[in-house]
């Protein structure tokens, strides 16, 4: 801060300049405690990104308390910026190695506002907000909005309001090209994060959901930030700055084949759990899906990028927390029945609106793979709506609870219902599509009991199913055929197949997942194909040493929903 007198400028003798809008922001919006360090204060601390440490403790008007870091924003400038969570008053401490600084404390107040708060897992396989609503995730991708012209915020925004996403993917550091934009003298290059901010905040202020990936991969956030220390240093520069939005952490484009890249993940995860005091869902992108990190106690929820249902369908049924596939727009309905929340890339049309508008009817947050059908797919929530995918036009059956049920009949490319006149009622709904030239989505439901329900957003009427896999080799109902030969080799692909053991109604239709993994080498599992047979190509990244112990399993899902898990162990060589 600089004063004038008789002409000259004079630099303020406080050793430290604040400038705070904290005062009477809504709930849900970010403000700010931003400090200029000058004089002994600024001499004291020449590099604020490595030698200033600035903590806030924030308690809420019911006591919450949230530890707040602070970020650098260039020259000698720290900024503490928070979101107040509920209206009322809040009351602040400081700790930091600024002596001026430390122990500063005070109040500011917050005011209403009608945002529903920040999302979170809900339900098992499901999400809601902090004002204890459901949440229909509907997710598309803008993984350039940091990189590309000013105006691609403006082309976001218009195709979410067309389509009524809710979610957008943004990479923050983008990758190895984007490197001299992002990182500067060894720290964060804070011109373009200045920016960065000035595009996710209309994102913000529309009520989207910000899904931030923070690289490309592993070995860039390794070139960037080599040891331990640097990388924690950037992860709590990144919480600091970007933790106060509504946010999803989702980790990396694709982690799998870095060196040691699941370690590295989980350095990354455990520090961004530990860090954000908002506690926002965690996770990673993947080739194939992240849920071979889950074991690591970092992630709340798993994203998957394939449109196989078999990988879709049988990780639903083994992982106890919310799934979010990125998909296509024709692929949608697919993954709704695999029981995932969808990302959408490629060209989308219309389709993403007619979904959301159809879902949002429904109680999605209590809707579970269901299987008691034939010749369709379907989610459910027993006994109240059975939402079928159907895609040929053959006779289909659904089993349902002995009541009466309206019959609709959805276009999803169109978003026009066609109800079926008469009610249904009896316990085995048959029926056919209106015509074959496309995909139907078949809904049967109490909609009178619908109606009365959606008045309270309970997330338990009733318990979701969560089985226990059968490992039993006399209990599964298959057996590995191949591989067959031993050792297995990088260098050749491997040909694979399962044989069923018992022929039953619930065994003419098995989805199966094939993956393997090293567990020595701890680099976890790798998805290696689907299906009853084919032929895989073991990666090299799946172990650090060799000759390794490959162990081989198959996972299954029977027509009746039932999860099954068979294993066979290899030698693995190069």
């Amino acid at each position: 801060m600089m004063i004038v007198r008789g002409g000259f400028a004079l630099l303020f003798l406080l050793p430290v300049y604040c400038q705070n809008t904290c005062e009477n922001v809504a709930a849900y919006s970010p403000c700010e405690f931003a400090y200029e360090l000058f004089g002994t204060e600024a001499q004291a601390h020449p590099d604020p990104y490595r030698d200033v440490e600035f903590h806030a403790e924030i308690r809420s008007p019911h006591f919450q308390t949230f530890l707040v870091p602070a970020y650098w924003d260039g020259a000698h400038k720290v900024v503490i910026r928070f979101t107040p969570t509920e209206a009322g008053q809040w009351t602040y401490r400081f700790t930091s190695n600024v002596k001026t600084l430390d122990g500063q404390q005070g109040t500011f107040n917050a005011t209403e506002s009608e945002s529903p708060g920040y999302v979170h897992p809900a339900n098992v396989h499901h999400w809601w907000t902090d004002n204890k609503k459901p949440h229909l995730w509907m997710g598309m991708i803008a993984d350039r909005l940091a990189f590309n012209d000013a105006q691609e915020v403006e082309r976001v925004i218009a195709a979410a309001d067309a389509e009524k996403f809710n979610h957008v993917r943004v990479s923050i550091l983008g990758g190895p090209a984007d490197r001299a934009r992002v990182w500067a003298g060894g720290k964060p290059n804070v011109q373009f994060f200045d920016e960065l901010d000035r595009r996710i905040l209309p994102l913000q202020k529309k009520g989207l959901t910000i899904d931030l990936v923070l690289g490309s991969d592993p070995d860039y956030l390794r070139a960037l930030a080599p040891d331990w220390q640097s990388r924690e240093r950037l992860v709590q520069y990144l919480v600091a700055r970007y933790a106060p939005f509504n946010i999803t952490w989702q980790g990396v484009m694709r982690w799998e084949d870095a060196a040691d890249g699941r370690a590295l993940m989980k350095e990354v995860g455990l520090d961004l759990k530990k860090m954000d005091p908002y506690d926002h869902p965690r996770s990673s992108n993947s080739k194939v899906t992240s849920s071979p990190l889950l074991p690591d106690g970092w992630m709340t929820f798993v994203i998957t990028n394939s449109t196989d249902d078999q990988l879709g369908s049988v990780e639903h049924q083994l992982y106890t927390v919310p799934f979010v596939g990125v998909t296509t727009a024709q692929h949608l309905w697919s993954t709704t029945m695999n029981g995932q929340y969808p990302v959408i890339e490629g060209d989308f049309g219309n389709i993403p609106k007619h979904w959301w508008d159809f879902m949002s009817d429904t109680r999605h947050w209590e809707l579970e793979p269901y299987f008691d059908v034939d010749n369709t797919r379907c989610v459910a929530l027993e006994g109240i709506e059975y939402v079928n995918y159907v895609e040929k036009s053959i006779p289909l059956e659904v089993s349902v609870e002995k009541h009466g049920y309206d019959v609709f009949w959805f276009d999803p490319a169109t978003g026009e219902y066609i109800t079926q006149k008469k009610k249904y009622s009896g316990e085995h709904f048959t029926g056919q599509t209106p015509d074959s030239s496309h995909p139907w989505v078949l809904l049967v439901a109490r909609e009178g009991r619908k109606e009365s329900m959606l008045r309270s957003y309970k997330f338990d009427s009733r318990p979701v199913p969560v089985q226990e896999i059968e490992t039993s080799a006399a209990k599964v109902p298959y057996q590995i055929v191949d591989p067959s030969k031993d050792p297995l080799s990088l260098r050749v692909p491997t040909p694979y197949s399962v044989k069923v053991t018992r022929t039953t109604r619930a065994t003419r239709e098995i989805m199966y997942l094939w993956t393997g993994e090293v567990a020595a080498d701890g680099q976890g599992f790798r998805v290696l194909g689907t299906g009853p047979s084919g032929t895989f190509q073991i990666p090299r990244s799946i172990a650090t040493r060799y000759p390794a112990v490959l162990n081989i399993r198959v996972s299954a899902l029977n027509a009746n929903g039932k999860a099954y898990s068979a294993d066979k162990v290899f030698e693995l060589i190069q």
